[in-house]
C-alpha cells in the first residue's frame, strides 16, 4: 500500500478516548502521538495563554474544558502537571469523585512512580507512570522526536503490558523502572541533561573569550562526536590532554581564563549547596 492509499488516522476506530490535564509541551506531544495511533483526544484543560495556543496548534479539534469534565469524558487521562503539583491534584480528583473505576490515569513525571496515584487507585483507577526521556519544544516536531525515545515505565505488574503497549504505540521504547528506583532514575536523567547544557554553555563562553566568532559551529561536530563516543565507550572516550596524561596542559594553572576570568554560576548546580571541602584541590580553578 502506497502513501496515498494509507487510511486517514481519523477514520480508524478509536480504542480509547484521551483527556489531558495540563496542556503543556509533554501533554500535547503525547496526546498527538496517541491520536496518530488511533486513539481519540476528546478534552484538555489549560489555563495559561501559552497552553491555549499550544493546544490549538497540536490538538486543534480538542475542546478546552474544566479538569473535572476532562475526566468525565476520557477513558485515559494524561496528568501532565509540574511534579510538586501532582500529589495534590491526584488527592483532589479522588476526593471530589472525579475519578471513575477502570479509568486509566497516566502521569508523566520522572520523579514519581505509581505510589503518588494511590488515592486514585483506591477510587478504582488504573495507575501508570510513563515518563519520556526527552526535552520538548511545544511544536509538532515533538511528535517526531518520540520515535525511538525511551520511556521510564512504572505500573502494577498486571498493567505492565498495557503500559508498555501505550509507549510502543507512541513510537517509544519502554524501559521498566521499579518504584523504588524512580528517584535514582530521575536524578540520572537530570544530571546528564542539565550538566550537558551547563558544560556546553561554559565552553561557548570560553571560546568567545578566546575570540571565536561562532563557538556553536566550532563545538557542534566536536561535542556530537564526544557524546557518541561517551555513549559507546564510557570513560574510555576521554581524549586530548586528559587522556594523554599531559598534566601541564590540563592544569588550570596554565589557563588564563581560569586564573583571571570570573565564570558565571552554573544554572544546573547553583541552587544546590556545595559539599563541604575534603582537602586541597590543586586542579580546581
Amino acid at each position: 500500500m502506497n502513501a496515498s492509499q494509507q487510511p486517514d488516522p481519523r477514520e480508524r476506530p478509536a480504542r480509547l478516548t484521551v483527556g489531558v490535564v495540563g496542556a503543556g509541551r509533554v501533554a500535547a506531544a503525547l496526546a498527538a502521538s496517541l491520536q496518530l495511533a488511533g486513539h481519540r483526544p476528546v478534552a484538555a484543560s489549560g489555563v495559561s495563554d501559552t497552553s491555549v495556543r499550544r493546544a490549538a496548534l497540536m490538538l486543534p479539534d480538542v475542546p478546552l474544558v474544566p479538569v473535572a469534565e476532562v475526566l468525565e469524558r476520557a477513558d485515559l487521562v494524561l496528568l501532565t502537571v509540574p511534579d510538586d503539583a501532582l500529589p495534590g491534584l491526584v488527592e483532589g480528583l479522588a476526593e471530589t469523585g472525579a475519578v471513575r473505576p477502570g479509568q486509566l490515569l497516566v502521569h508523566t513525571s520522572g520523579r514519581y512512580g505509581t505510589k503518588v496515584l494511590e488515592p486514585a487507585l483506591r477510587a478504582g483507577a488504573l495507575p501508570l507512570a510513563l515518563h519520556p526521556a526527552m526535552t520538548f519544544t511545544g511544536t509538532p516536531v515533538d511528535v517526531q522526536r518520540l520515535a525511538g525515545c525511551s520511556f521510564g515505565v512504572t505500573a502494577p505488574e498486571e498493567l505492565r503490558l498495557a503500559a508498555e503497549a501505550l509507549v510502543i504505540e507512541m513510537g517509544g521504547e519502554p524501559e521498566w523502572i521499579a518504584e523504588e528506583n524512580r528517584p535514582l532514575y530521575h536524578a540520572a536523567l537530570a544530571l546528564g541533561a542539565n550538566h550537558l547544557v551547563t558544560l556546553v554553555a561554559e565552553s561557548m563562553d570560553l571560546l568567545r573569550d578566546a575570540g571565536v566568532t561562532a563557538p556553536d559551529r566550532m563545538l557542534g561536530p566536536l561535542l556530537g562526536a564526544a557524546l557518541d563516543n561517551a555513549l559507546r565507550s564510557g570513560d574510555a572516550a576521554l581524549t586530548g590532554p586528559v587522556a594523554r596524561g599531559d598534566a601541564g596542559t590540563a592544569s588550570p594553572r596554565t589557563s588564563p581564563s581560569c586564573a583571571s576570568t570570573p565564570r558565571r554560576p552554573s544554572p544546573a548546580t547553583s541552587r544546590w549547596p556545595a559539599p563541604p571541602p575534603t582537602g586541597p584541590s590543586p586542579t580546581a580553578c
